[in-house]
């Protein structure tokens, strides 16, 4: 049988289960947000994927890690993933906008 855990670690996860939940609720936000853009660039013929903008994107936000103190590495991976769903939505939504 295992022992309770420490008050200190349950202390510990709740912070962490509160900054999961904001970090989705961001997400969300964040997702509503590109589906407007999606929208938008539908409307006005410009491609999905727009790579300068996204090469700045990694270029700030490493740089924003950095001064974070977390890792530019899994900074730009989180970022790449982002960017490639949005990319996804939008293609989505230009199919949709053509048909």
């Amino acid at each position: 049988m295992s022992a309770e855990p420490p008050p200190e670690l349950l202390e510990i996860r709740h912070s962490i289960d509160n900054i999961d939940a904001a970090l989705v609720h961001l997400l969300a936000e964040r997702f509503k947000q590109t589906r407007k853009v999606g929208e938008l660039k539908a409307r006005t013929g410009l491609p999905p994927a727009d790579p300068a903008r996204e090469a700045r994107q990694i270029a700030r936000l490493r740089a924003l890690a950095a001064d974070a103190d977390l890792d530019p590495e899994f900074a730009e991976k989180f970022l790449n993933f982002l960017v490639t769903e949005v990319i996804r939505h939008h293609e989505i939504i230009a199919a949709a906008a053509r048909a």
